[in-house]
């Protein structure tokens, strides 16, 4: 069987690709300071994923949505001003947190995530709906919850208890979302052992490092891939 590759595109955004050769972006915002040069024009998308509605999630989206036309798995709200946006069929699939959706054999169930996720312009803030995070089942069975911006919240034991996630991406950056000290928590409720972190080091606003959260949480394999490196799951 093939191996499950994901690449950490810096910040918030990674890149996976299935075992079927499935390709999905998620939040890809390729404009930050720590996206290689060699990630900043995808060659494709099949899934475009975005967990909410901040610019530095939403990203390039809008010029990606529009010169590959993927699928866009995202929340009503934010899908639908996507396709406003002028990329194609984008609000086809949008959904709202609890719902599963099958897209060309990878499932996409959208889960709770404790954040804001208004779009901040010349014109105040635009609003995309509520944030979220995502666990995705790959056509292999292999499950990756992905936290999105979050805090550390109790319900997180019930994503573990009915979606049983093999990997959990989470955010350690801290300031705007949760810490290492959050994420321990976090992967105690999650009863995850393997985790990859992100939304950390972009800024020195964002503290939270994969050393922290290895001290804290005992017995869980921290992989921190450098920007542009891919990991196989």
């Amino acid at each position: 069987m093939a191996d499950v590759a994901l690449t950490w595109l810096g910040h918030g955004g990674f890149r996976l690709d299935s075992s079927e050769g499935r390709r999905i972006y998620l939040d890809p915002w390729l404009d930050n300071p720590k996206c290689p040069q060699s990630e900043k024009q995808p060659e494709r998308i099949d899934v475009l994923a975005l967990t909410h509605g901040h610019s530095d999630h939403v990203g390039n989206a809008v010029d990606l949505g529009k010169q590959h036309s993927p699928k866009v798995v995202a929340i009503f709200e934010l899908a639908n001003w996507l396709e406003s946006q002028g990329v194609p069929n984008a609000g086809d699939l949008g959904m709202n947190k609890g719902g599963t959706i099958d897209v060309d054999g990878v499932k996409f169930t959208m889960t709770q995530a404790v954040h804001s996720g208004g779009l901040a312009g010349d014109d105040g803030i635009t609003y995309l709906g509520e944030p979220c995070g995502f666990v995705i089942e790959l056509e292999d069975g292999l499950k990756i919850y992905f936290s999105g911006d979050t805090a550390v919240f109790g319900d997180m034991q019930l994503i573990g208890r009915i979606y049983a996630p093999d990997v959990a991406v989470l955010s350690i950056g801290d300031h705007f979302t949760m810490g290492p000290r959050e994420a321990a928590i976090a992967l105690e409720l999650l009863g995850v052992k393997r985790c990859v972190p992100g939304h950390y080091a972009t800024f020195p606003l964002l503290t939270g490092t994969p050393d922290e959260l290895r001290r804290l949480a005992t017995g869980v394999e921290i992989i921190a891939p450098e920007p542009g490196e891919a990991v196989n799951l």
